[in-house]
């Protein structure tokens, strides 16, 4: 722990980040609600300088100062945290007494972040992801069941992956669950290929609708191994959806595109592009970015996309590629406020998009789908800073 808040310390969250989070549209142009958002941030801001010693001295070295936050652009401007100083460091706002959850990230890269979560940030974060899965159409009262490509989770499990895919079989009631990534003792997880392949076969033959969610790198292995046996195509019933989240992880080099993904997904098991959703999200950045029909990531009301050049961190322009970074007030358990992540991407104006989330922005991550082993993030980078925007 870098710095412990002070356990007598209890306010009330402001009213300014309590209204912003409170609102119910979950998609709206970035004027509609600018004047609570600036005011949510200075207050926010506020509240982390004041409660995290680490972030206040965070602020000043780096001359933040919200009441000087005049503009959106005086916001967007601000330095962010790196997601990796949380990989490693306990960072919080609120006192250990007031953790309600404590996860980490699968650790893909050999170091795991630690991110602690309010009542008050943990309730938000979900009532957003259910606002969006809302517009996409997802909830639904008809038993369902779930095929989750992801760690079967156990006792004092805290990768934050899970608790997102435990999280979405809340949306239909669950007729039965099956676990991927099997937990084989000692905290160990090993992919059952042949259980997949036998579960999505029996399912085919009932009626109950099927959800498939989490990493598709998985799906694709099981889609393959279905291939390679000579298993003729599945039918899964009418109101199966795929939710991807997690990425291909440390299986890039295998990435297909995602084109090709949905043309495979359709074809063996029957399930249409609309009932396809992909989606972005992170332990560290809890707010949800849900793909539309075009599998766009759009920008959700109660956050802000911004792409960061590679060698400045300055925002750039829409279709300019960096570093992807999220702004929201939504956090009061870490100062998480103003967040950079290590993925790469490129920002695409509101109105860019003809699905019914067109009035806000939205974004593509370069390198999640189609990427080889040898085109990682920091590769991809190195290319910016040579001025190769192409990738050559």
């Amino acid at each position: 722990m870098l710095s412990e808040p002070d356990p007598a310390r209890v306010d009330e969250v402001p009213a300014s980040v309590q209204a912003f989070c409170a609102i119910p549209d979950a998609y709206t142009p970035e004027a509609e609600h600018h004047e609570l958002f600036m005011q949510a941030m200075r207050d926010v801001t506020h509240w982390h300088m004041d409660r995290s010693p680490w972030y206040r001295n965070f602020a000043r070295l780096n001359g933040i100062d919200p009441d000087q936050f005049q503009s959106l652009e005086d916001v967007l401007s601000m330095p962010g945290v790196h997601a990796n100083v949380f990989k490693g460091h306990e960072i919080r706002s609120i006192p250990q007494s007031h953790v309600v959850a404590h996860l980490t990230s699968s650790g893909t890269t050999g170091q795991k972040s630690q991110m602690f979560f309010d009542d008050f940030t943990l309730t938000n974060a979900r009532a957003m992801v259910e606002r969006c899965l809302q517009e996409r159409g997802f909830p639904s009262t008809e038993p369902a069941h779930y095929l989750v490509n992801g760690f079967e989770p156990y006792e004092g499990f805290k990768v934050g992956t899970s608790n997102t895919n435990q999280f979405l079989t809340r949306y239909a009631p669950a007729a039965e669950q099956f676990w991927t990534l099997r937990h084989v003792g000692g905290g160990k997880h090993e992919f059952d290929p042949f259980g997949t392949t036998r579960k999505l076969q029996d399912w085919a033959r009932g009626s109950s609708p099927v959800r498939i969610i989490g990493f598709p790198a998985f799906l694709h292995f099981t889609l393959e191994r279905m291939r390679q046996l000579g298993l003729p195509d599945l039918k899964l019933p009418p109101g199966s959806w795929v939710v991807f989240g997690g990425g291909w992880k440390s299986h890039a080099d295998k990435a297909i595109s995602r084109e090709e993904m949905a043309s495979r997904i359709g074809r063996q098991l029957g399930i249409l592009p609309s009932h396809i959703i992909e989606s972005f999200g992170s332990v560290e950045h809890s707010v949800p970015y849900i793909g539309c029909a075009h599998q766009h990531l759009h920008q959700p009301t109660w956050a802000r996309v911004v792409i960061r050049d590679v060698k400045t961190l300055a925002p750039v322009p829409d279709g300019t590629p960096g570093f992807l970074s999220f702004i929201s007030p939504y956090i009061t358990s870490v100062p998480a406020h103003s967040v950079i992540m290590g993925d790469l991407a490129v920002k695409h104006p509101a109105g860019s998009c003809d699905c019914p989330a067109r009035a806000a922005p939205w974004f593509e991550v370069l390198g999640r789908a189609g990427v080889s082993a040898n085109r990682s993030c920091a590769a991809a980078a190195a290319q910016l800073l040579r001025g190769d925007t192409n990738g050559n």
